[in-house]
C-alpha cells in the first residue's frame, strides 16, 4: 500500500480532536433547549444546511435516478450519525468526556476490526491478526483504567 499523503492522516486526527468537543457542545445545547433530541435535531439541521451549501457551490447535486438506485443501507449513515449525536449529548455529560470518548474509541476500533477483516462497507479486506486483537485488548484495558478514575 502506498504511503498516504499527509492530509489523509491529518483529517482523521482532526476529526478525532473535534469529536469530544462536538459531544460537549451538543450536551450544552441539550441543556439550553431542555431536550437531547431537539439538540440533535438542531445539530443536524446546521450540518445539513452547511453541506447543502457546499454541494450547491460544488455543483455536485445527485440526480433523481442516482438517488433511486440507492439501497436501504445507503440511507442508514444519517441514522447512525443521529444515534451518535444523541447518545453523546445524553451520556457524555454523565460519564465525562474522557470515559465517553474512550468507550467510543473502543467501539469504533472493534467495529473497524470486523469491517477490515470481512471487507464490509467498501473497506479493503485486511485479516484479523494477533497484533490487532492485542491492540484492541489494550484499548479495553485503557477504558477500564479510565473508568476507575
Amino acid at each position: 500500500m502506498p504511503a498516504p499523503v499527509w492530509w489523509l492522516l491529518c483529517l482523521p486526527l482532526i476529526s478525532g480532536v473535534l469529536l469530544p468537543l462536538q459531544a460537549g457542545i451538543n450536551a450544552q445545547l441539550a441543556k439550553q433547549v431542555s431536550s437531547v433530541l431537539a439538540a440533535a435535531l438542531i445539530s443536524f439541521l446546521v450540518g445539513s444546511v452547511a453541506l447543502l451549501l457546499l454541494v450547491l457551490a460544488q455543483r455536485e447535486v445527485p440526480s433523481l435516478s442516482m438517488l433511486k438506485g440507492l439501497t436501504w443501507w445507503h440511507w442508514s449513515g444519517g441514522l447512525l450519525g443521529a444515534f451518535f449525536i444523541t447518545s453523546a449529548a445524553f451520556a457524555g455529560p454523565k460519564v465525562g468526556a474522557l470515559l465517553f470518548m474512550s468507550l467510543v474509541l473502543a467501539g469504533q476500533l472493534g467495529m473497524a476490526l470486523a469491517l477490515d477483516h470481512f471487507g464490509w462497507a467498501g473497506f479493503r479486506e485486511a485479516p484479523i491478526s494477533l497484533g490487532k486483537v492485542g491492540g484492541l485488548l489494550l484499548v479495553g484495558v485503557g477504558v477500564w483504567l479510565i473508568s476507575r478514575g
